[in-house]
């Protein structure tokens, strides 16, 4: 037994000085790779670095690092445009809200996917994972419809495809359980407006704009006013939502009420043949409009300043000073949050009001978050590592870990998860919204029609224009300039 133990010690200790140098060849032969991406600064792309830097193992065996440039998200389009433009060519990856497509695709920096993900069978996986919308609005360019997608699945005949969901986003309200629940509350409420206050999240599957608006005029309280069990600590408002002229804020709310009261905007994938003229002017448009113009009577009075974005809501109802508002899901986690948040442990989540059209509520809203895309001067060799990194970004196991963060997950296989509605309180609302969602325009002209429409928007709220010259003149100026771009033919 002696002589047999010996002889297995020996045996090992060969095995092991021959496959030495064997193991030394295959250190040597490892890469140090860097993936380097451009990202807002914000919860879910943070979660994305530190999961990363905790769980990533490139499947090739070399040393792949992600490292994320985070760029605050007033900064961030000028600084990716500049990078990009400069030609330093700094980086790999870059997440890119989905209306920056067409620029940059057509300026040559986003990197074309479609024969690289028909070779690549995980990437197949994954896109016949992904909800019809997101692959619409994140990947499709020229745009092809959500319900496009969803007829043919992947891969659609006429879709190119650029990018994969790195955050998939929408809107759900916000509101205050200790007021729509309080008895007191609802008895007054009821008296006034012969219905009760929505408590659960179900009761708000029945909500419109015209109880959102009941809702602002119930709540509006004075300092010391009696307000559920309580008083109002300071001047206290009903509802709210974005109604802002940075970025894109006040589009992303206003297109809500343009589609859910019957109009839309410029309709780019039936470019050449789609107007401006009398669509964004349209008489549905300029309803809508005001509707949700007159909605900020019952807001915070920034609202009326033009600077009421989707951070300043935020804050406002996490100090407990607005009963309910509408935001994105994004900013969830902080209103949950005991370090943050006042109203941490009285917050509860629901789906947005919407508009009764045809017997039905329509709750059409404008997708969110962003998509994450590969740059055009990559080598193969850092392609494929830069698709892993997309592959174990977009696995289930990754995917829960963030959904499980706070963030959100746009695999349908995740969504179906049984225990998905569970992680996290506003996750049943995230995946009922997401039927909803349509997206802005890609075209290379997004920057031009936003800044103007923005602009003209902003008159509106701040009580320069009516809905009606604004709207005209954001019509005039749309015809103009996609006509001078070839997009609009008579």
């Amino acid at each position: 037994m002696e002589h047999k133990r010996m002889t297995l010690k020996r045996t090992l200790s060969v095995l092991a000085l021959t496959a030495a140098p064997f193991l030394v060849a295959e250190s040597a032969w490892a890469k140090d790779i860097t993936i380097r991406m451009a990202a807002p600064d914000w919860g879910p792309t943070r979660f994305m670095q530190e999961h990363a830097n905790a769980t990533y193992k490139a499947p090739s065996g070399n040393n792949v690092q992600l490292e994320i440039d985070f760029i605050p998200w007033p900064n961030f389009f000028d600084r990716v445009n500049a990078s990009l433009n400069s030609g330093e060519q700094k980086y790999q990856m870059i997440v890119s809200d989905s209306q920056w497509l067409g620029t940059f695709i057509e300026s040559g920096h986003f990197l074309k996917l479609n024969d690289l993900i028909a070779a690549d069978p995980g990437l197949q996986a994954i896109m016949n994972n992904l909800h019809p919308a997101l692959v619409s609005g994140y990947s499709t360019y020229p745009n092809v419809s959500a319900a496009e997608i969803e007829k043919t699945g992947y891969p659609h005949p006429d879709a190119n495809y650029y990018g994969f969901p790195q955050f998939p986003d929408t809107y759900v309200t916000y509101y205050r359980t200790d007021l729509f629940c309080d008895e007191g509350e609802n008895a007054t409420f009821k008296a006034a407006y012969g219905s009760n206050l929505p408590c659960n999240p179900d009761d708000w599957e029945s909500i419109t704009w015209d109880d959102w608006e009941n809702f602002g005029k119930h709540f509006a309280r004075k300092s010391g006013e009696k307000l559920g069990s309580g008083t109002a600590d300071g001047d206290f408002y009903g509802i709210a939502y974005q109604a802002a002229k940075p970025l894109d804020f006040s589009t992303m709310q206003i297109n809500a009420f343009f589609w859910q009261f019957g109009g839309g905007i410029w309709d780019e994938t039936t470019q050449p043949n789609s107007p401006a003229l009398g669509v964004v002017n349209s008489a549905e448009n300029v309803e809508g409009f005001q509707r949700f113009l007159d909605l900020l009577e019952y807001a915070p009075p920034i609202a009326k300043t033009g600077q009421m974005g989707i951070f300043e809501i935020q804050d406002l109802f996490m100090q407990g000073k607005i009963a309910a508002i509408v935001d994105w899901v994004a900013l969830g986690a902080p209103v949950i949050d005991p370090a943050t948040s006042k109203v941490h442990d009285r917050a509860a989540f629901a789906v947005p009001p919407g508009n009764m059209r045809d017997g039905k509520i329509d709750r059409t809203g404008n997708l969110g978050g962003q998509p994450f895309v590969l740059t055009t001067w990559n080598d193969d060799e850092v392609i494929k590592e830069a698709l892993d990194v997309v592959k174990w970004w977009l696995s289930e196991e990754t995917q829960i870990a963030a959904v499980k963060a706070g963030g959100q997950s746009g695999l349908v296989s995740v969504l179906n998860n049984p225990d998905y509605e569970s992680w996290a309180p506003w996750n049943a609302q995230h995946k009922a919204m997401l039927e909803w969602q349509k997206d802005l325009w890609h075209v290379p002209e997004f920057f031009e029609l936003l800044t103007q429409q923005q602009e003209e928007f902003d008159k509106a709220i701040t009580g320069q224009i009516s809905a009606q010259e604004a709207l005209d003149n954001v019509a005039a100026f749309q015809d103009e300039l996609l006509r001078d771009a070839g997009r609009i033919e008579d």
